[in-house]
């Protein structure tokens, strides 16, 4: 504060090296006469100023931290986060098709090519992150594990079941089911590595290559296939018919599912890693306004939510607007030989 403005300031205590901290304003004999503490001005003024301060550097170091104000690098070179697991052409681009799965599907790709450019930045950078970034490669790489894991767990516990109910038909997903286990011990061994670092100088971008590399088919082969699996359901013979209340309802079903989804997951990680790997650009710009929500509460839940682990984000595959963006470990790895090179 100001010294014009600070009590501490007016009554310095001789000697003292740093009268901010080793100075007891509220013992001074001025403070301790009836006068003062008759009297209403200081402290309440003071409480008030700290109250109206407090929230302002916080909220403006909120603000210094989104992902808004981090630099950005368009993306014009390869390798980017589209491989080298190739991403999801949606149903509804494809087809131009509106029925009710094409829709669900459609939707659902949307989400899978999410988490799938999550894994190509992972991959892609892995190799070249620098020291001093480990820590926060980590976390953003432990943030797409906790994605892809709530994301398989939501479906195995809510979303398949109310499908099967809609077209009472358990095995409509008897594929989609062997197709998760065949992925799930090299997600949890991706998990374990990370977690097992007793420090982030211990890091290895070969070793998380490896592991990733064992699990990359099936995981790429799901995410495909369960599109097309519920894609192919309004085939299904107990498929409703558009127009009916029963239709509605399975819409229902699925844009219920698909806003809880992501939330509960994680709001301050799993929501910006989720829409900060969101090209907008995709498909013709035919999502770019996807998921529908008012555009404050998207801005709130990657600069506000997301300033909570802002250093993760530079490693997305997009911007805070949705706009592809070269990746920052590829970067730092270019400068760091183009200095090499000049030296």
């Amino acid at each position: 504060l100001p010294s014009s403005r600070n009590p501490v300031s007016r009554f310095p205590q001789p000697g003292a090296k740093d009268v901010s901290e080793s100075y007891d304003f509220f013992a001074h004999p001025v403070y301790q006469s009836r006068t003062f503490q008759g009297s209403s001005c200081r402290p309440p003024k003071m409480a008030g100023y700290l109250l109206l301060v407090i929230p302002s550097i916080l909220m403006s170091l909120l603000v210094s931290r989104a992902p808004f104000m981090m630099t950005t690098t368009p993306q014009t070179t390869k390798p980017w986060a589209d491989g080298p697991m190739k991403l999801i052409t949606t149903p509804q681009y494809a087809t131009k098709k509106t029925d009710l799965f094409t829709l669900g599907s459609t939707h659902m790709a949307l989400l899978h090519n999410s988490i799938l450019r999550g894994y190509n930045s992972i991959y892609q950078q892995a190799p070249y992150v620098q020291e001093a970034d480990k820590a926060d490669f980590i976390g953003y790489s432990q943030t797409w594990f906790k994605f892809v894991k709530s994301h398989h767990d939501d479906e195995e516990e809510s979303l398949f079941t109310k499908v099967e109910d809609l077209l009472n038909d358990k095995n409509v997903f008897a594929e989609t089911h062997k197709e998760h286990e065949s992925f799930l011990g090299g997600l949890a061994e991706f998990n374990k590595y990370l977690t097992s670092l007793s420090s982030p100088s211990d890091f290895s971008g070969a070793k998380l290559l490896d592991i990733m590399k064992a699990f990359q088919e099936p995981f790429e082969n799901h995410f495909h296939s369960e599109i097309s699996t519920i894609a192919g359901l309004a085939a299904h013979p107990n498929a409703p018919k558009e127009g009916t209340p029963e239709a509605a309802n399975a819409s229902l079903t699925f844009k219920t599912w698909g806003k809880s989804t992501v939330t509960k997951a994680g709001t301050a990680d799993v929501v910006p890693f989720f829409l900060l790997n969101l090209d907008r650009t995709a498909e013709d710009g035919l999502w770019a306004n996807w998921p529908p929500m008012p555009a404050p509460i998207k801005w709130g839940l990657i600069n506000i939510a997301g300033a909570w682990h802002w250093g993760w984000w530079k490693f997305a595959s997009c911007d805070a607007a949705g706009q592809p963006r070269e990746l920052y470990a590829l970067q730092s790895s270019k400068a760091e030989d183009k200095t090499k090179a000049e030296l």
